[in-house]
């Protein structure tokens, strides 16, 4: 699972992967590959006949096969048959064949093939692939890539591709990916155990299916007509929607390597027997406790000093062999080496910890909400691991917002050593709402981490500003941010050189002002992330109001666009999935020109439902224009029998906004 584990932190390098595709285009677009036989799943797949699809349509998976066998030895290889039907230019993408794998997930065959309507088969062989690193930015990992051009992938052109890999040997569990971004005509799953082993299959984001047998020891599922999973704008994870097969295998010996997860109790053990040698503490590994808490005068003082040095002082670098995509390396070489992936921090900091008194469970996650489904147990599941710290009972936890209480475990404060700009008491705002598996001794238990309130997540803008006879506007903005606010500003400013920071301000500016002139502009705690991150500028925006005669129209909202339009293309097949939760908040005052009075103002406006709500007022006072604004997001997922109602919430925010 190494090929997919803990990616969030894998940052893929630009240059290098149109390298990567260059290279392939360069390599095979000399000669085609010679005519030769098809095999007979393609040719049948050909020849489906194919309902009507919508005109956007780029292709058609015509068969999506996956026929995985288990030897008494617990060994897994899955063959993989892949048809596509070309419809539309966009769609040639489908002729690239990609590959992962690694020493334990070795490919065994490969093969292509190109059917050009009206034209020979041809054949293209694992011999004309390119092989390559996935350019993953991890130090050092044994995973590869190979890349396969068929040609002619053109459309009403079939393309087709067939390989076979081991599985990973020390786990006895399979997934089917049943979804697809495009329509799916056929897909087939077939599973061939030993004889005596069991198997149990979890359907997730798809109604349950029985399977047919398909012979001694061997059963198939089989599914036709799979729509596509499309894509819209703030829709949960894509994961977190497309239907799979989670199939887990029991063996009737206990001398096979593999090991079966028939539970999250079964996972969350697996992981505790694989890690706990890893969190031994050593003398080196006490100095450091001693040296970074020694001037702390209370626990948590203790903590958090412990916490910060995982986040600034440990780089996060990764060297992931085998079954160290899952096993952490040992505490002392990571704090020897100063640094390590997510879960060498959080085995460290566990390590740490213990030396004050302070235990820790390991928290396996996806770094996307709703990617781990409750009803598929599976390690495969997540691609991230943090920590979940128990509490002593005379800690305070003023300040700690990601905390919950567990009957069995206790006051659970989670944290995220892997994220610098977080500091503890807070999550990643992808994490919170999320399902983790906590480990223990005893097994897994899998819970959902809290969701910070609003109010913990804070954007208060407050602007002064002078408005003249001729509609020009200029003053000065201070904007506040805490939580979730200021980790995403702090991080988009932090990504920047010093020389290019104010870019940034004015690619945000320009959104509300259209022509302005960016006069001055500074930030405060920018590198100090327990801090709010305070920003102040000053600009000037020339015909700002617009001059009607003897009038001018004057929009009291200067600055920050609430209102999105999401709902308002197609009816939505998904929810609507905010970031975080916030609360956001606008104080405006507008100095009018001498001789203007105000005629007409704005009517409130206050807004609320479950999810969302936007507060709205207008006043004056003398020659002074006063607006304030209140947005809230209360959820961070709004379900599809709510749609309606958020629609018609962001349509009225949306008049708002415009009123001038």
């Amino acid at each position: 699972m190494n090929n997919i584990w803990f990616w969030k932190w894998r940052k893929w390098v630009s240059g290098s992967r149109t390298l990567g595709v260059g290279l392939v285009a360069v390599l095979l677009v000399g000669s085609l590959p010679a005519a030769a036989g098809t095999p007979d799943w393609l040719r049948a797949a050909a020849r489906t006949s194919l309902p009507d699809y919508p005109e956007e349509t780029e292709a058609v998976m015509l068969l999506n096969e996956q026929i995985t066998t288990v030897s008494g030895r617990g060994e897994i290889k899955t063959r993989y048959r892949i048809a596509y039907k070309i419809l539309r230019p966009e769609g040639s993408g489908y002729g690239l064949v990609r590959v992962y794998f690694d020493n334990e997930t070795r490919l065994t065959y490969l093969k292509a093939w190109s059917l050009p309507a009206g034209e020979k088969a041809y054949e293209v062989k694992e011999k004309e692939a390119v092989e390559t690193s996935p350019f993953s930015g991890v130090l050092f990992e044994d995973k590869r890539l190979k890349w396969l051009q068929i040609p002619a992938a053109h459309p009403g052109n079939v393309v087709g591709y067939e390989y076979e890999q081991k599985g990973r040997p020390f786990i006895l569990q399979d997934s089917w990916g049943v979804a697809q971004s495009i329509p799916v005509r056929r897909a087939r799953y077939t599973l061939e155990l030993p004889k005596g082993w069991e198997f149990a299959a979890y359907w997730v984001h798809h109604p349950e299916q029985e399977p047919q047998p398909g012979g001694k020891n061997r059963w198939v599922w089989e599914l036709t007509d799979i729509p596509a999973v499309e894509t819209e704008p703030a829709m949960p994870d894509w994961r977190a929607v497309a239907g799979r097969l989670v199939v887990s295998f029991f063996p009737t010996r206990d001398q096979v390597p593999g090991e079966s997860h028939g539970s999250w109790q079964d996972v969350g053990r697996w992981y505790a027997r694989l890690a706990r040698p890893r969190r031994q503490s050593t003398p080196e590994i006490r100095q450091k406790v001693a040296e970074l808490t020694a001037a702390q005068p209370s626990l948590l003082d203790k903590i958090k000093a412990l916490a910060a040095f995982l986040q600034r002082e440990v780089r996060y670098v990764a060297i992931e062999i085998g079954i160290g995509g899952y096993q952490p390396h040992s505490a002392q070489a990571v704090l020897v080496n100063r640094y390590g992936d997510c879960k060498d921090k959080a085995t460290l900091l566990s390590t740490m910890l213990r030396e004050i008194g302070v235990e820790s469970h390991y928290v396996l996650i996806h770094s996307r909400r709703g990617v781990v489904a409750p009803e598929a147990p599976t390690v495969r599941s997540f691609n991230h691991a943090i920590l979940a710290l128990r509490l002593p009972p005379d800690v305070p936890t003023t300040g700690l917002y990601a905390i919950r209480e567990d009957e069995r475990l206790g006051r659970l404060l989670f944290f995220d050593p892997t994220d610098p700009m977080t500091p503890l008491g807070y999550l990643p705002a992808s994490l919170q709402a999320n399902r983790g598996l906590v480990v223990t001794d005893e097994g897994g238990e899998l819970l959902e981490l809290p969701l910070m309130p609003p109010s913990v997540n804070r954007l208060l803008r407050q602007g002064k500003f002078v408005l003249t006879a001729t509609g020009d506007l200029s003053g000065v903005v201070q904007e506040i941010r805490w939580g979730a606010p200021a980790v995403w500003l702090r991080a988009a400013l932090l990504a920047l050189p010093a020389g290019e920071r104010v870019k940034l301000l004015e690619r945000i500016l320009v959104n509300d002002l259209g022509g302005f002139l960016l006069q001055e502009a500074g930030v405060q705690n920018l590198e100090q992330y327990d801090e709010t991150l305070v920003l102040h500028y000053r600009f000037a925006a020339d015909q700002y109001a617009k001059k009607v005669a003897n009038l001018l129209m004057v929009r009291p909202r200067v600055l920050g666009q609430k209102a999105i339009d999401l709902l308002e293309e197609k009816e939505r097949k998904y929810p609507v999935e905010f970031a975080s939760t916030s609360t956001e908040s606008d104080i405006v005052e507008i100095t009018l020109p001498t001789g203007y009075r105000v005629d007409e103002l704005p009517a409130p406006v206050d807004l609320v439902n479950d999810f969302v709500e936007y507060h709205s007022q207008t006043e004056v006072e003398g020659n002074t224009l006063r607006y304030r604004r209140t947005y809230v997001i209360k959820a961070v997922q709004v379900p599809t029998e709510h749609l309606g109602e958020l629609k018609d919430f962001f349509r009225q925010v949306a008049a708002d906004e415009r009123h001038i």
